[in-house]
């Protein structure tokens, strides 16, 4: 068996996953139909879903261009990275800086079959990945440490994932354990569901997953705070995705109808 078909073996095609049904909403083919239906159920009840996905990546590549340019981060720790979608997260990073070193994590095996598109690195830099679940946070470190110097400034992007982790994964632990890692002077970047602007459409999405077996968890303003602290927020702090940086936008779109149910931030670590 290759090595492809051990990672198609190990799919679960039977449930959606949030990095496919993100795939699709971005109109990506790297889904299944279970991945589709789920999408097509969300877009049923908020037809800007396709569009608030399409901001959240937006808010990556504005961050991305904030980091590499004027803050100067060289290294990135990327989890949750989900389906290849260019501009990736190393492109822009090793634009303005070719030395840059990107470790990319996810836990879905059709990420790992896509990794290659992933590694296409600068002969200067890296690019790297890492199998593995946010909810492992130790190995995530170990091996991100094959690539990454931990001495000097690393960003951690955390673009949409922690919505995915119930209270039960103690994700403010799992999230102070990897900036606990970081030296000073690294970022952390976040974005995460609220249900502060919409909770009808959200509460419907949030049932949607739970019945697909995936846990949503929607946080109000004051909790997705709770994820900075002791951290120093960057200009604008903590903000809907579209108010972060606009004036970094290259090719984004505005849709003045659609409610934008996320928060992003980014802090340096002291």
């Amino acid at each position: 068996m290759t090595g492809t078909e051990r990672v198609t073996a190990r799919i679960d095609t039977s449930r959606p996953h949030p990095a496919r049904v993100y795939d699709w909403f971005l109109g990506g083919k790297d889904n299944y139909p279970v991945d589709e239906e789920l999408g097509r159920q969300i877009m049923s009840v908020d037809g800007t879903a396709q569009y608030i996905a399409r901001t959240n990546r937006w808010f990556m590549q504005r961050v991305t261009r904030w980091l590499a340019g004027e803050a100067g981060v060289r290294q990135y720790l990327d989890i949750g990275t989900g389906i290849p979608t260019e501009p990736n997260l190393h492109q822009i990073a090793q634009g303005f800086a070719p030395e840059s070193r990107v470790v990319y994590t996810d836990n879905d095996p059709i990420v790992l079959k896509h990794a290659e598109a992933l590694l296409h690195s600068t002969p200067e830099g890296v690019t790297d990945y890492v199998q593995a679940d946010v909810r492992e946070p130790g190995r995530i470190l170990e091996q991100a440490r094959e690539s990454l110097d931990f001495g000097r400034p690393v960003a951690l992007s955390l673009v949409a994932l922690t919505h995915f982790l119930g209270d039960e994964d103690d994700p403010y632990g799992l999230v102070a354990r990897l900036v606990e890692a970081l030296p000073s002077g690294s970022h952390m970047v976040l974005s995460q569901l609220t249900a502060d602007f919409d909770p009808v459409a959200v509460g419907r999405g949030v049932e949607m997953y739970k019945a697909g077996g995936v846990t949503l968890a929607p946080r109000t303003r004051a909790e997705i705070a709770r994820f900075f602290e002791g951290l120093d927020l960057v200009e604008p702090g903590l903000v809907q995705l579209t108010d972060w940086r606009p004036e970094l936008a290259e090719g984004e779109t505005t849709d003045e109808h659609a409610v934008i149910s996320l928060y992003g931030a980014v802090a340096r670590k002291p």
